[in-house]
Parts: structure tokens; sequence; C-alpha cells
């Protein structure tokens, strides 16, 4: 498991060695640590739960013509899976142009931030590992949700729902983001709220209409059970409770405080629901994992006054590191991840 703890150690001397809010524009050396994390997702062979699953996708997906692959469910994934099997490349490919898409967006988003490097450090153990590396779909989604909400900071109220689309091309729960939309600060909110109505309803007409009854027969009627659902949901509600805390200082020194009131809410609300249906919610809660990082890397900030930077830094790069510990060495899933392999090294 050493690999995971080099990638780690990576992002994390750079976040201790920030004592001070940066914005940091050398763009060469973004480049190269997201090159790094792309090819460490991109590449992986045999590693995550459902890499038997994306697989036999993979080789099924010679068996449709272009025309059934985009009525199919998550389209955007199965047409790439479809046009790169037609061009005799394997599937690492396709985990290559995915983790560029959800690589691009997680260093865009935060580069953004205060703490930019404390930002990634957050991000690895649980978003990069466990997400990036084995829900491939929802990684993709969760590239283009992180663009978005980079648009969102600017107020470009049409590229945060075109960067949403595209998410729910990739995975249909990426839709939950939508009426968040409404949230974005500045005028124009009527304008806002239609087109948030048109935009959710055309592309649940378009995506999701027809497997309605199946969601819900799987994921509520059927009682499926996440392990882990519930450490996952309370890894979002502390920095929930943290903004709700520091929504003064919030509130002044940052945008969009209404949108993250409400990815808050929902993460609240989601640990009262997780024992109702643990798998939906915990799906849905994946989308809700960036307050991890956005609170987290702007946290030595907001205390400041009371605690030391650096003490903050060292305190937030420890605990994930005991939830990399934690993750590798006692999650059920585990194995799956260990020996990391990569098939440039094979």
């Amino acid at each position: 498991m050493w690999p995971y703890w080099l990638m780690y150690l990576a992002l994390a001397v750079p976040a201790m060695s920030s004592r001070r809010p940066i914005r940091d524009t050398a763009l060469l050396k973004w480049a190269f640590i997201g090159i790094l994390l792309a090819v460490f997702v991109g590449f992986r062979h045999e590693v995550g739960g459902d890499w038997g699953s994306y697989l036999r996708l993979f080789h099924f997906s010679d068996y449709f013509s272009f025309s059934e692959v985009i009525l199919e469910s998550d389209p955007g994934y199965k047409l790439l899976n479809w046009w790169v099997e037609k061009q005799g490349f394997e599937i690492y490919t396709v985990n290559l142009v995915c983790a560029a898409i959800f690589t691009i967006g997680l260093i865009a988003f935060a580069r953004r931030q205060p703490y930019p490097w404390l930002a990634l450090s957050v991000a690895f153990p649980y978003l990069v590992l466990v997400l990036g590396m084995g829900y491939t779909r929802q990684g993709v989604a969760l590239g283009f949700i992180f663009l978005s909400l980079n648009a969102l900071e600017f107020h470009q109220f049409k590229r945060y729902l075109t960067y949403i689309a595209l998410a729910t091309l990739f995975h249909k729960t990426a839709l939950i983001m939508i009426p968040l939309g409404l949230f974005i600060w500045g005028k124009g909110w009527a304008f806002r709220a239609i087109a948030v109505i048109v935009a959710a309803y055309v592309l649940f007409d378009a995506l999701v209409a027809e497997s309605t009854e199946e969601l819900w027969s799987n994921y509520v009627d059927a009682q499926m059970f996440s392990q882990g659902a519930q450490i996952r949901i309370l890894m979002n509600l502390v920095p929930s409770l943290i903004l709700l805390a520091y929504w003064k200082t919030w509130r002044t020194a940052f945008p969009n405080y209404w949108f993250w009131f409400w990815i808050a809410a929902g993460s609240v609300l989601a640990v009262a629901l997780v024992g109702f249906a643990s798998t939906a919610v915990d799906r849905i809660a994946l989308y809700f994992i960036p307050i991890q990082i956005v609170v987290f890397a702007r946290l030595p900030f907001l205390v400041r006054e009371r605690i030391s930077p650096g003490t903050v830094t060292a305190g937030i790069v420890l605990g994930y590191a005991l939830v990399l510990y934690v993750w590798l060495n006692y999650a059920t899933h585990a194995r799956y991840w260990i020996p990391y392999k990569n098939m440039l090294f094979l």
C-alpha cells in the first residue's frame, strides 16, 4: 500500500509548508501533479471494487451500435466505452480519459481555495482513492461538478448548468445538483429559477424518467445497504457543522454562502435518512463531498484569530492521514485496492 502513502505525502508536504493563503500560479507545478494523479488513477490495473463490472461493460459495448449506445443509461460513459473499443484500445484508455476529467476538475477547484495543497490533501484519502478509482462514472460526474463550482464562483450560471448536464450524462444522480444553481449570488433570480426548472425537466425526462421505478426499487424498496455509509456521511457532517458555526465570517469573506449552506443542510439531512435508504443516500451524498474540501481548505483562515493556520493545517493533514490508514487497513473493500498495480509497470 506504499504507493498510496507516497501520493498522499506528495500532497501533504506542500500543504504543511503553506502558512498563509496563497494563489499559486505556477502552472507547470499543477500540470505535473495533475498528470501524476491522472496516471495514478487512470492506469490502475485490477484496482477497485467494480473493476470486473466495468471491464464487462467495456467488452459488451462492442455489441451495440451508436444509436443504441446513446439511448443507454449514463450515455456519456457508455459512448466513451463504445468509441474506445471501436478504436481497438483497452479499458485503460477509458479510465485515463475519466481520470483526466476528474483530475482537471479537482485541481481547478483546489486552486481556487485559500490553501490549495491542503484542499488536495483532504481530497486524496477518499475522494481520489475510493471514488475516483472505484466509482469511475461518478468520478467523472464529480470532475464536471468541480468545474461547475468554479463557474458558480464567477457567477457563470449558464456554464454551471452546462457542466451539471455533462455530469448527468455520466451518472444520472448528478441531476440533484441542478436546483442548487438557484443560490448563485447575484441578480436575475427569476431567470435562474426558470432555467433550473427547464433544465431539470429536460434532463430528468431524457436520462432518468425511464429508470425511476427501477432506481426506487433497487435503492429504497430493496433496502440496499452500503457498508461504511454512516462513516462517509459523518465525514461530510463535520465540515457542514463548522460552516454553520462560522457562517458570519464565511459570508463576509467568501461568495455563495447560500449554495454551501444548502450543501451543509443536505449533509445534515443525510444523517437522518441514511438508516432509511443507506445506498441511495450514500450515492447522493457523494456529491456533497466537496464541502470537505471547501471547508477544511478555508478553516485555517476562518479560525486564524484563535488558532494559528499552521496548527490547523497540521491537524487536518494528520486527521486525513488517519482516514487513509483506517481505510487501507480496516475497510471491508480495501482488499480490492491492495496491492496497487499500474499497467505501466506490469
